[in-house]
């Protein structure tokens, strides 16, 4: 496990307000529009966090959500919502669930083709958003992705297809495809030409870290968050910088597994360039498997993010362990490979002397409040049971 601090000369600070309280709010109205909306639940480890010398220690459970098992689609439906409110010349406050999924938004529309690529979690998202709407999905996956995860994004109407690409040449396709057939993109990765809904996305997630904020007991002093593209870390990272300012900001480290981590290496540069991982990748964090950071959420980390941490797999399956099998009256949470990975770094950060140094560094200690967020459940059952039963990935390499 390596960790390395971004860039310090921060004289370029990018603007951070479309993460802001406001933004969150009106994007929390809409996915409170859903009949299906409930708040996931903030675990509270105290348990867990007394074992690890440190004052507590949440962690954010997204395997509730819309009963998906997943985060994901916070950022597809608000982004689909958004897309839908702009080419109808509308605020998306005027679009709740019950009219975006109407006849007369749907004869407004006429048919739409949404289109992504996905390891498995986004994908179904849209699908399930399109299929609300009585709209068509096309998803592509990468090579080796998860067949439990295919089937349900096929599940929800799509048409599914796992290529034979890594995900960012999948995301090429997607979007060659697009502009050939005239369909809409729904990707959380940005490029020149391609920002409206990537921030969409972005301002999607938003959802998650607002309502984790409103039911914390008290302030974090550390926020450990994982990067796929960058998006979801750019996100967390916005809002709570917006939230505590200057010296109250908790000290948020990313956390990418050492296979595809494009944003380790772009900070780790500091030349103002984006820096790309290309391959196969070869991660069991599939949600995480992304070489090429988005732009949009690495302006937002670039100023604001503290550290980043390149790790194992078995970082990520000792957290997946540690939190189904919980201390005491600590609360059991199931999650899956990508969503344990920030549990993970920072449980062997605090328990491991192999990384006392990296303790010291990041100022953990007996005052920290830790916050994590689970972004996945066990989206992958027999891996998870790989992991959790029969020991695949073992942590014990980094006693």
């Amino acid at each position: 496990m390596q960790l390395i601090s971004f860039a310090q000369d921060k004289k370029n600070i990018n603007n951070i307000e479309f993460l802001n309280s406001e933004h969150a709010e009106k994007v929390l109205n809409f996915h409170k529009s859903f009949p299906m909306y409930e708040k996931t639940p903030l675990r509270e480890l105290k348990n867990l966090a007394s074992h690890l010398g440190v004052k507590n220690f949440f962690v954010k459970d997204e395997s509730y959500r819309f009963a998906l098992n997943a985060f994901k689609v916070l950022g597809g439906s608000f982004a689909i919502g958004s897309y839908i409110a702009k080419k109808l010349n509308m605020d998306i406050s005027e679009l709740p669930f019950e009219k975006m999924v109407s006849d007369e938004i749907k004869e407004k529309l006429g048919n739409i083709t949404f289109v992504t690529a996905t390891d498995g979690n986004h994908g179904r998202g849209v699908a399930w958003t399109a299929k609300q709407l009585g709209q068509k999905a096309i998803v592509y996956m990468p090579k080796g992705s998860s067949l439990e995860r295919f089937n349900n994004i096929k599940a929800e109407g799509a048409e599914v297809t796992i290529t034979d690409l890594n995900y960012d040449d999948a995301v090429r396709m997607a979007s060659e495809n697009a502009e050939k057939y005239g369909w809409v993109m729904v990707q959380d990765t940005s490029w020149e030409g391609y920002q409206d809904i990537p921030r969409w996305i972005i301002q999607g997630y938003g959802t998650m870290a607002l309502e984790a904020y409103q039911q914390l007991s008290e302030q974090p002093t550390h926020i450990f968050i994982q990067a796929g593209v960058g998006a979801l870390a750019g996100a967390v990272t916005g809002f709570f910088a917006n939230a505590y300012k200057g010296e109250e900001k908790p000290k948020i480290t990313i956390v990418e597994p050492n296979a595809a981590d494009c944003i380790f290496r772009t900070a780790k540069a500091a030349d103002g360039r984006l820096h790309f991982v290309g391959g196969e990748m070869n991660t069991m964090m599939a949600g995480l498997a992304c070489g090429e950071p988005c732009d949009i959420g690495w302006r937002v980390l670039e100023s604001y993010a503290d550290y980043a941490i390149s790790c194992d797999d078995n970082i990520s399956a000792k957290g997946m362990r540690v939190l189904g099998a919980p201390i005491d009256s600590d609360e059991r949470i199931i999650s899956g490979e990508s969503g344990a990975a920030p549990v993970g770094a920072a449980i062997e950060i605090l328990a491991n002397n192999k990384y006392k140094e990296l303790r010291a560094k990041l100022g953990l200690d007996e005052n920290s409040v830790v916050l994590c967020f689970s972004t996945e459940g066990a989206t992958d059952i027999e891996n998870y049971r790989a992991i959790t039963w029969d020991g695949k990935e073992c942590s014990c390499e980094n006693a």
